[in-house]
């Protein structure tokens, strides 16, 4: 296996899977034991940050970002409890949502999304993390609104995909994003459209700095969390949800009041 990098309530649909038998068969008691262990100290952390954050530690969800690993790792690790598992790529989603369905685990794609792949995204994803300019959002919202037109005994979603916007605080060239600037114009323009619709954002999402010093990562989580308030204070049609933080600077996320962490790295560590 290769080192995980840092990177950015429903079952899913079943589809063809390998059997729970068939997946345990070619782990190692070892590597179930390690992923089982890493899980553990995992939470221990997110306790302890929350804990000295004045916050509740149930009250934040986490998705175990599974980009490097194969299907049979991803499976262990959600029979150790992690039943929320992250993935980059539709393509990775299309190959482990089969071989996972049993485990019914809750699917966030957390990478970019092509508005060509998001018929192929919904099908598997129940929460979307990366809805990066409006051309995306408007992609999803087409799909949604025409499958509840369809209905589902032709194809159409039967579960409500939630949505955050995600926003490049740190005005990173190399970052995907609205920019604070662009979020504000595009929750004003639309708002009033998507509580007609009922296809509402559930909230924000951001990636610190790469290699950040911690006053610059916490100002980035700040600021995330300073325009979530902000547009809710206006009554812009936002959820709560503030997705930021992973395995190096999660503590600090937490503190800036993040809802929901995307750890990759920390679950992996002592897999060779």
């Amino acid at each position: 296996l290769r080192r995980p990098a840092r990177t950015c309530y429903d079952a899913p649909p079943r589809g063809p899977s390998l059997s729970i038998a068939n997946l345990s068969a070619v782990l190692q008691p070892a590597l179930t034991n390690q992923l089982a262990e890493n899980a553990r100290r995992v939470r221990e952390r997110i306790a302890a940050a929350a804990e000295r954050a004045g916050r509740d530690p149930r009250g934040i969800r986490v998705v175990a970002v599974t980009k490097y690993v194969d299907a049979a790792v991803a499976a262990a690790l959600c029979e150790a409890g992690e039943r929320e598992l992250g993935e980059n790529r539709v393509q990775e989603l299309e190959a482990k949502g089969p071989a996972l369905a049993p485990l019914a685990p809750t699917w966030h794609l957390i990478g970019s999304l092509q508005t060509n792949k998001v018929a192929k995204a919904l099908r598997w994803a129940r929460w979307i993390h990366s809805v990066d300019r409006p051309a995306l959002w408007d992609s999803l919202r087409t799909r949604w609104r025409d499958s509840r037109t369809e209905g589902s005994t032709r194809g159409g979603l039967e579960v409500l995909p939630r949505l955050l916007l995600q926003v490049n605080v740190s005005g990173e060239a190399t970052k995907h994003g609205f920019t604070p600037e662009e979020l504000r114009a595009f929750l004003r323009a639309r708002s009033a459209e998507m509580r007609a619709e009922g296809l509402l954002p559930a909230g924000l999402m951001t990636m610190a700095p790469l290699g950040a010093h911690a006053a610059a990562t916490r100002a980035c989580f700040d600021g995330l969390a300073a325009l979530r308030d902000e547009m809710r204070a206006e009554g812009a049609a936002l959820g709560a949800e503030l997705s930021m933080g992973m395995s190096q600077d999660f503590e600090h996320a937490l503190a800036a009041g993040a809802t929901i962490l995307r750890i990759g790295s920390a679950f992996f560590e002592g897999l060779s």
